[in-house]
């Protein structure tokens, strides 16, 4: 009867297990809508890649000193080999564990505890032993308890993976802004150089008037006042130049003589490229923070796996073997001793530790989806805004080139007019002053829509994730 209640009570713990389920958690798929609606037609589409400033010298250098030498990536890229090692460290608890381990061991006891044989001699009051053992233990991971756990690090590697390719994608769309924004600055100095040239040769020629005798001076004044406010446009730009200096300085890791040598280099006139056509699907292969997400979900798959698993009984081998002796120069005169043990283990009564990891584990998995649903949706409405910026932009763009080159022909027109007598300087003054303005702002116009179109790159996931 003994033997039958020992049976049963081993028995027990599988018999709980075989009760012990995974709980069941919905994943549903994200409903997506089909297309955007102010994505280009297919046919007008363009390469990913073209949207950012490839043909600029300054982004190339730039970017490549940034990946390269740029603080932003280091701790990504840590985290990446942390989680590297974690998912070693999940595969390596899958295998055998051998410890080697050597011991010398005095002891000191009563003979008398021995009885008449102690009293007599028989038994040494003192004794020396020396030993060297092998252990070895191995958790056979019947219920797949510890692959489960491995199977959420390798998830785990995927979404550090995922967050580093993020920062590296964020950290080449700040630079490529601030390089179009260089650019912008550079085309905006010289429409201002372009105003005060004409500024003061309206003024030259209003001096010259001056002299003959056929205008008053106060046109020569208002004419040199002109070109003073073109100069003051021009030493505004100056503190833009400084802060784009010293971000770019932040992001890329090198000093500021380094980066304006970088900007230095000629660069091909700003002309946006076309947006390419894209569908939803694609946000989901590229966009690193959907990888990401997607990939700590399954990792929470994986550890409710492993939390449930907690249930089971654990079938663990050990064994060890050694030498003992007594005597140093025994030790290798056989000496040899061993073990070898199999058991099983498993939770009786708990009082609901195991029930509160697994419902820990199941919070855990909600969570997740619910980030990886609002990673999906958040990656619909940043392609959906960038694509309707990107449109409202070249719209803009469009209209204020149109303007500055009306404006500019409307202010020569005044010009050749008040030469020859046929217009007031007032009106020739009113055309230039228009036209001073439009250039910078068909310029900005132009570095709005560029820079529209690095967000839009990256709405899009700018580069798919690279295959570790």
């Amino acid at each position: 009867m003994r033997r039958r209640n020992f049976a049963g009570a081993a028995l027990l713990p599988l018999a709980l297990a075989a009760c012990a389920t995974v709980p069941e958690v919905a994943t549903p798929t994200p409903d997506l809508p089909q297309a955007f609606f102010f994505a280009p037609e297919a046919t007008t589409g363009a390469a990913l890649a073209a949207l950012m400033p490839q043909s600029d010298p300054a982004y190339a250098t730039l970017s490549q000193a940034a990946l390269a030498e740029g603080p932003s990536l280091a701790e990504a890229l840590a985290r990446i080999d942390i989680a590297r090692a974690g998912a070693r460290g999940a595969e390596a608890a899958r295998l055998p564990d051998i410890t080697a381990d050597a011991s010398t061991r005095r002891n000191r006891i009563n003979p008398a505890q021995f009885g008449q044989a102690g009293q007599q001699g028989f038994i040494p009051r003192e004794q020396t032993s020396y030993g060297a053992n092998i252990n070895a233990s191995w958790d056979l991971d019947i219920f797949g308890r510890l692959k489960a756990q491995e199977r959420a690090a390798l998830a785990r590697i995927d979404a550090a993976t995922a967050q580093a390719q993020g920062v590296r994608l964020a950290l080449l769309a700040e630079i490529a802004a601030s390089v179009i924004d260089w650019r912008v600055l550079d085309a905006r100095a010289a429409a201002i150089e372009a105003d005060a040239a004409s500024a003061r040769q309206l003024a030259g020629l209003a001096k010259v008037r001056e002299d003959a005798g056929i205008a008053p001076g106060f046109d020569r004044i208002r004419a040199e006042a002109n070109a003073s406010a073109s100069a003051t446009r021009l030493a505004t730009l100056d503190s833009e130049r400084a802060r784009l200096t010293g971000r770019l300085v932040t992001l890329t890791g090198q000093d500021a003589a380094a980066v304006r040598a970088a900007l230095a280099a000629p660069a091909p006139a700003l002309a946006p490229a076309s947006a390419p056509a894209a569908l939803p699907s694609d946000l989901l292969a590229n966009r690193p923070d959907v990888a990401a997400a997607a990939a700590n979900l399954a990792a929470s798959d994986a550890d409710i796996a492993a939390a449930a698993r907690a249930r089971f009984p654990r079938i663990t081998l050990s064994g060890v073997i050694g030498l003992l002796a007594f005597d140093p120069g025994a030790l290798f005169d056989d000496s040899v001793v061993g073990s070898l043990t199999g058991g099983i283990a498993g939770p009786l009564l708990d009082f609901g530790r195991v029930a509160a990891q697994i419902d820990a584990a199941t919070a855990d998995k909600r969570a997740a989806f619910a980030a990886y649903r609002g990673a999906v949706y958040q990656a619909l409405g940043d392609a959906e805004a960038a694509y309707g910026v990107v449109t409202a932009a070249d719209a803009e763009a469009s209209l204020a080139v149109t303007q500055r080159d009306q404006l500019t022909r409307a202010a020569q027109i005044a010009e050749t007019r008040y030469r020859a007598g046929l217009a007031s300087f007032l009106e020739v003054l009113e055309a230039r002053r228009a036209a001073d303005s439009s250039g910078e702002n068909a310029a900005a116009a132009l570095g709005r829509a560029a820079r529209a179109r690095i967000v839009l790159w990256q709405a899009l996931g700018g580069e798919a994730v690279a295959a570790d």
